[in-house]
């Protein structure tokens, strides 16, 4: 009777260990789904977003050439406006440099101008580069040709063929000057130098000729 008890309660706590077992495997079965679908849903949320990234980039690469050329259109048109105004003045003095009173009075309106010019450049951030009586500078200045003034110093620009021009401190046109450059010092006093004298066998050389022909 005892041993019947004790077989039925092996059995009783066999089935019972399998039960727990298969609970446990559902419960990690059913983990294992709940982490799929969160990473299924990760996955689609991020592809999602990859679409919406791929579909703005898409429309960045359209939008930006148009905003590109509309940027450049309206400085260009900008800088056209600033110059508009010298050249109405322009206009305005050729028409009357026929009722002149003299030349003077043309170039200063020429003059004016200039000045106009230069300072529309200037608002646009372009200067000129000095030159004239500068050292020479060959990052700033293209040198032509080269004279000789004693009274500058060596390489001073003695002459400006064209204005250069600077655009935000970059380069744009260097100057093409004319560059001083001063002859080499000549050695000793300055005076004529005198021929080195022949060896003595050319003396023998000549003598024995002068002996031949006298004979």
């Amino acid at each position: 009777m005892m041993k019947r008890r004790k077989e039925k309660s092996k059995a009783e706590d066999s089935r019972q260990a399998d039960q727990q077992e298969r609970n446990t495997q559902e419960n990690e079965l059913e983990d294992q789904h709940e982490t799929i679908e969160s990473l299924r849903a990760e996955k689609d949320e991020l592809f999602a977003k990859l679409q919406r990234v791929s579909a703005d980039y898409a429309n960045f690469q359209k939008r930006v050439p148009k905003q590109i050329t509309d940027s450049i259109g309206y400085e260009k048109e900008r800088i056209i406006k600033t110059l508009l105004p010298a050249l109405d003045n322009f206009e305005h003095t050729l028409k009357n440099a026929h009722s002149a009173e003299n030349v003077d009075v043309l170039v200063k309106g020429i003059r004016i101008i200039y000045d106009q010019l230069l300072d529309i450049l200037k608002s646009h951030n372009v200067e000129q580069i000095e030159a004239l009586g500068e050292k020479f500078d060959p990052a700033m200045h293209q040198a032509m040709t080269q004279q000789s003034d004693p009274d500058k110093e060596e390489n001073t620009v003695l002459e400006e063929f064209q204005k250069g021009y600077r655009l935000n401190g970059r380069i744009i046109r260097p100057s093409r000057v004319i560059v001083n450059k001063l002859p080499e010092e000549k050695q000793g006093d300055g005076g004529d130098v005198e021929p080195p004298e022949p060896p003595e066998d050319e003396y023998d050389a000549a003598d024995e000729c002068e002996n031949t022909d006298t004979e």
